[in-house]
């Protein structure tokens, strides 16, 4: 080999050919950086949106349902009426039993007019709560008592009495069967109506918090619906084992009365249900109106935390 083939190789190896193309499976550098931005960018997108809405959705995620209502019908309801228990019977008839001492009552209303038809006043020394209609009997429990009475469906007039079980009388529905009874706690009874002892007693959660100051309970569908004292909601229960299935949100009921000049209504209270031709009736305590109601999924998911703040209570303090 000579001298200049010699030094020719011995530059080939320091300084080795480039190779004609780049190789097939690696791709361009300049390529890759816009591909990994954007995989970022819409993960990160993604991301934002989920956190934003989770609030929300998460309400829905503990298996209740949340409605609002629509005004079907508007009723004249007596204004002097500091309702308590609200029962249908038929041909437009109501049954109403209404509260506070020295004016206490269980009446007969017409729907039509809210005219009070017959009257049975209680003493003065009774607080008017609960009440329902059972084997064409009306039954009604008082505050601050375990006393009820019995009356004739006919007259009004007092049959019989009974005591019951709960710490006190506050609600009172039927399933045709069996009573169920509120006493301001979160507990739902079921009580035998020969006996008047509970059958079982259901505490009434929301997620992780007690549904306390169960109030005026009407039996609708194969639930327990409940008027929370202190609020402007009703909450659905099953009867069976005390979960809830759902809210009803009224708030704009009140509100508009309170626009109206009403400043002198108390809280929403009373609801009865026309089976026959499945029509709901709502009022509250000094309401000068009942409305016939229709009910129906709010169109947005509620905020987290919103029934708890709107609809949830600390147990009512007697006096």
């Amino acid at each position: 080999m000579g001298t200049k083939s010699l030094k020719r190789r011995l530059r080939e190896s320091q300084n080795p050919p480039m190779a004609a193309a780049a190789t097939p499976w690696r791709k361009p550098r300049s390529y890759a950086t816009p591909s990994v931005l954007l995989t970022a960018f819409l993960t990160v997108s993604v991301i934002s949106l989920l956190v934003l809405s989770s609030n929300k959705w998460r309400a829905f995620q503990s298996g209740s349902s949340y409605e609002t209502v629509t005004v079907v019908n508007v009723f004249p309801h007596d204004p002097q009426a500091f309702t308590q228990g609200l029962v249908y019977h038929k041909n437009d008839i109501l049954f109403e039993s209404t509260g506070l001492y020295g004016k206490s009552s269980i009446r007969k209303v017409a729907l039509q007019t809210g005219k009070v038809e017959d009257v049975q006043k209680m003493d003065g020394s009774l607080f008017g709560e609960g009440l329902t209609l059972l084997n064409d009997r009306l039954f009604q429990v008082t505050w601050l008592q375990k006393a009820g009475f019995i009356y004739n469906l006919k007259n009004l007039s007092k049959i019989g009495t009974f005591n019951h079980d709960m710490k006190d009388g506050w609600g009172l529905a039927t399933d045709g069967t069996f009573l169920f009874g509120s006493d301001g706690s979160s507990t739902l009874y079921q009580i035998d109506p020969q006996t008047f002892k509970a059958v079982s007693k259901q505490v009434v959660y929301y997620k992780s918090h007690e549904v306390h100051n169960l109030n005026e309970l009407e039996y609708i569908n194969g639930e327990i619906w409940a008027n929370v004292f202190m609020t402007d909601c009703i909450v659905r229960i099953s009867p069976d084992d005390g979960r809830v299935l759902g809210w009803i949100l009224l708030q704009n009921l009140r509100k508009e009365l309170m626009e109206a000049g009403n400043n002198d209504i108390d809280v929403l209270n009373g609801i009865a249900w026309d089976g026959e031709q499945k029509r709901i009736f709502v009022t509250g305590k000094l309401w000068p109106k009942l409305y016939e109601i229709k009910v129906s999924p709010l169109k947005k998911p509620i905020e987290e935390g919103f029934i708890e703040k709107v609809c949830l209570r600390r147990p009512f303090k007697f006096p």
